[in-house]
């Protein structure tokens, strides 16, 4: 299988999509559906085909990439008519996403329905998953894998985007409304014995909890986020922080000493002053130390969550630290 590194080239030029409103898809009769194959349907979300997947046209192309915003999307562009395996690869990938339960969308592109996104994409040939994030494609692999290997493949990919502090997740598109009152989520089940462990102040066995789940399951991106707050919560249970902070004043060098004040920085609420703390050490050490700091960084990119506009502040700081 042909992969490689996930980063964020340009952004996509949909110039060559653009029509009037209400303007029929190329290549469909006047009044039929966008061209998107017989899941297809025009506008939004239409074309759902799984809880995480959908087909992809002309109408819908905009808002399928706007998703990358909230957590990976997964294009996959395919023919049945040109190359019936490549077709078998999209029902691989829809039947993944399901087990992902989020970790990105789907979007199917049949490009013999939709020959304009492949050109917008500058497609070189089929099949091809190109991953895209925050609005950004980067291609990921073009080769018809047997399903055990593209899950293997997919596992590894998410598993690089959650230690890069990338942990959000979709919804599900077929999923139904939340009823009006139903403010809270319920709590999933899966982490009932963990969470309990944490309310009861036991730090060592909520890490033993979640460490089960993410081994049960690398991908599972929310476990992995638990299991960061537990150790977070485990690394401070003793720590007193007057003390903390004298030690990492003594000692500006020490990485293990200004990771425990950003630890407790952050579970004090200062999550900017933990955040500044640790990409000072990125810039002032070197090797095995500032790779140290840099991964203890990410961790805690990934406590406060992806969506949160100082995690997107620290990510840029820290990569001009590292450059």
């Amino acid at each position: 299988m042909t992969q490689r590194p996930f980063s964020r080239p340009g952004a996509i030029d949909l110039s060559s999509l653009k029509r009037p409103a209400g303007a029929p898809a190329p290549g469909s009769a006047p009044g039929a559906p966008g061209g998107a194959g017989a899941a297809g349907a025009a506008g939004g979300d239409g074309g759902v085909v799984a809880p995480y997947a959908l087909t992809v046209d002309e109408q819908n192309f905009q808002t399928v990439l706007e998703s990358s915003r909230t957590a990976p999307v997964l294009l996959v562009f395919f023919s049945r008519t040109r190359m019936p395996e490549s077709g078998q690869l999209a029902d691989d990938l829809a039947e993944l996403s399901s087990e992902f339960e989020g970790r990105f969308l789907l979007g199917l592109v049949d490009i013999d329905a939709t020959p304009q996104i492949a050109q917008a994409m500058q497609i070189p040939s089929i099949p091809l998953v190109v991953a895209v994030l925050d609005g950004r494609p980067m291609p990921l692999f073009q080769d018809v894998v047997p399903l055990e290997e593209l899950r293997a493949a997919l596992t590894q990919v998410m598993q690089q985007l959650v230690a890069q502090g990338v942990t959000s997740r979709h919804q599900p598109r077929s999923a139904a409304p939340i009823a009006e009152g139903d403010d809270e989520p319920a709590l999933d089940p899966r982490f009932a014995a963990a969470e309990d462990a944490i309310a009861s102040g036991d730090a060592a066995a909520a890490v033993a909890e979640y460490e089960k789940l993410v081994a049960a399951n690398p991908a599972d991106a929310e476990a992995a986020v638990g299991l960061a707050r537990a150790k977070l919560l485990q690394r401070t249970a003793d720590a007193d922080l007057n003390a903390a902070r004298a030690a990492a004043a003594a000692a500006p060098e020490d990485v293990d000493a200004q990771i425990l004040v950003a630890d407790l920085d952050l579970l004090g609420g200062h999550v900017d002053d933990a955040f500044a703390r640790l990409i000072d050490v990125v810039r002032r050490t070197a090797g095995d130390e500032r790779e140290r700091a840099r991964r203890h960084l990410v961790e805690l990119f990934g406590v406060v969550g992806n969506g949160d506009p100082r995690v997107a502040r620290g990510r840029q700081q820290l990569a001009s630290a590292l450059f």
